[in-house]
């Protein structure tokens, strides 16, 4: 039957072609095989081994470039286009198929579905009419696939992607295969599924896991002029004899920065918990 070979991996034998299609049988079925994926010609009789799928013109077609995505095989795909009422599609380097992920296996609301150029891993699985679809690697097959983080990640930056959202904390695995939580008070709005991310490690829990946040370190959130700022008063024991009530010439002598300016950058810092204004100087919070 034609829904036994869907996603299965084949041996066929040639028995025809055209300009622009070879046609192989397996299992008494004739399949498709595009002839620009194949760096020879086949000759009539030749049998090659490849993955079986319908393409989008409902043919049976068989790629010798068999995909990383398979039956039981997990790998990421990206996200090309979304439809509401069916779910997302993902390129997993299939000519003329996309594989589709069913809305019943993404979040209720349409805001945390991924986005085009986001990626999931994915399986690929058969149902009861034959058809190909795509299913999301469960949180046990993260933890198979994950490895264990070292303390020294302590602060490091590190690229993620969510695999599961949930109401206290979001799951992310980073390229480097590290499974991570992102707490809801670590960011600033709620991650995609399928989003990629660019988190800090706060954390390194006993079990490898990571502690992430979303937020930039103080002194990225602060802008230029504070930074600045914050780096002479380190440099200078944690004390300037400068306030918001110095004259815009000094200002401008010393720091090279307007008054607007300076006033400014001391309420990044005083906003941040950074500094302490006291008797006309500011003050390096310990």
């Amino acid at each position: 039957m034609v829904k036994n070979l869907i996603g299965q991996i084949v041996v066929a034998k040639m028995i025809d072609q055209n300009q622009d299609s070879y046609f192989v049988q397996a299992q008494a079925q004739t399949l498709r095989v595009a002839k620009q994926e194949l760096a020879a010609d086949l000759k009539k009789g030749t049998e090659i081994r490849g993955l079986v799928y319908e393409n989008e013109k409902h043919q049976l077609q068989l790629t010798t470039q068999i995909p990383q995505i398979g039956v039981g095989r997990y790998a990421f795909g990206k996200v090309v286009s979304i439809k509401r009422d069916l779910g997302v599609f993902v390129d997993i380097g299939l000519e003329n198929k996309d594989i589709a992920v069913s809305l019943d296996e993404l979040p209720e609301l349409h805001q945390l579905w991924p986005k085009t150029g986001d990626q999931l891993m994915i399986a690929l699985k058969v149902d009861q009419k034959g058809r190909l679809w795509g299913t999301l690697a469960t949180p046990e097959i993260f933890q198979q696939i994950s490895v264990k983080a070292d303390p020294a990640m302590m602060n490091q930056d590190v690229e993620a992607t969510v695999f599961r959202l949930k109401l206290a904390r979001t799951l992310v695995i980073t390229k480097d295969f590290y499974l991570g939580f992102i707490h809801p008070t670590q960011r600033d709005q709620e991650p995609r599924l399928g989003e990629v991310l660019k988190a800090r490690v706060i954390g390194v829990r006993p079990d490898g896991i990571l502690n992430l946040s979303l937020k930039p370190r103080a002194y990225e959130a602060i802008g230029d002029d504070a930074a600045m700022l914050l780096s002479v008063l380190q440099h200078q024991n944690g004390v300037l004899p400068f306030s918001d009530q110095s004259s815009p010439q000094t200002i401008n002598e010393h720091f090279g920065i307007s008054k607007g300016r300076f006033k400014r950058a001391i309420g990044h810092l005083m906003k941040n918990g950074l500094v302490t204004e006291k008797d006309g100087k500011l003050f390096l919070k310990a």
